[in-house]
């Protein structure tokens, strides 16, 4: 069986979560700064990341890490299709602004505030800002009306930003119609954070 190692607020571990709604498969809801948990991932995943996918194959145990390579592992798994390269550069922009968000919230958490002047901060909220500036324009063009794995990442990005308010959202109407126009399905309000 197929078990998923996460946090409930993770926006990485999320869009796995989502995507593996209608697959049977175990969730471990792990309290990453907790000594015990990061234990187990020290065992486990030597980037003691999130998420991470272990599945037993003819026997022999196949650890996954990265949500990106973990997406991939599932398509071939079960032979779905490919990303296309589009959707490959939607991906990267999405995991973009991830990655910046990720790195300024957990500053934040450390007690290090956001200095405008500071190299690190301007070129994450600079980066930020394009990215997201661009996904409304992807969203406006319909480039996300369909419910994939690109779309997927969106919203748990969208959604993540919106419960830990990590950036105005004002002007980017788009993003924000998306978000409200995806949140009741079924698999998001199943793995919503709150």
């Amino acid at each position: 069986m197929l078990k998923l190692y996460g946090s409930t607020t993770s926006p990485y571990v999320r869009r796995i979560r989502i995507w593996l709604a209608n697959t049977q498969h175990e969730f471990i809801n792990l309290q990453v700064f907790s000594e015990q948990d990061r234990e187990l991932l020290m065992i486990k995943n030597p980037t003691m990341k999130i998420p991470m996918l272990e599945d037993d194959v003819d026997g022999a145990t196949q650890i996954i890490y990265d949500s990106r390579v973990i997406y991939r592992y599932l398509t071939e798994k079960f032979a779905d299709p490919a990303l296309t390269w589009e959707q490959e550069n939607q991906l990267t922009l999405i995991d973009s602004a991830n990655d910046s968000l990720v790195q300024m919230f957990i500053l934040s958490n450390s007690d290090i505030q956001a200095d405008e002047d500071k190299l690190f901060f301007k070129l994450q909220k600079e980066r930020v800002n394009a990215v997201l500036v661009q996904l409304d324009a992807y969203v406006a063009s319909g480039k996300f009306s369909s419910w994939n794995y690109p779309t997927v990442c969106l919203y748990s990005l969208i959604d993540w930003i919106e419960f830990r308010k990590l950036h105005n959202m004002q002007g980017l109407t788009n993003l924000l119609e998306f978000h409200d126009e995806n949140s009741q399905r079924i698999e998001v309000t199943a793995t919503d954070p709150r």
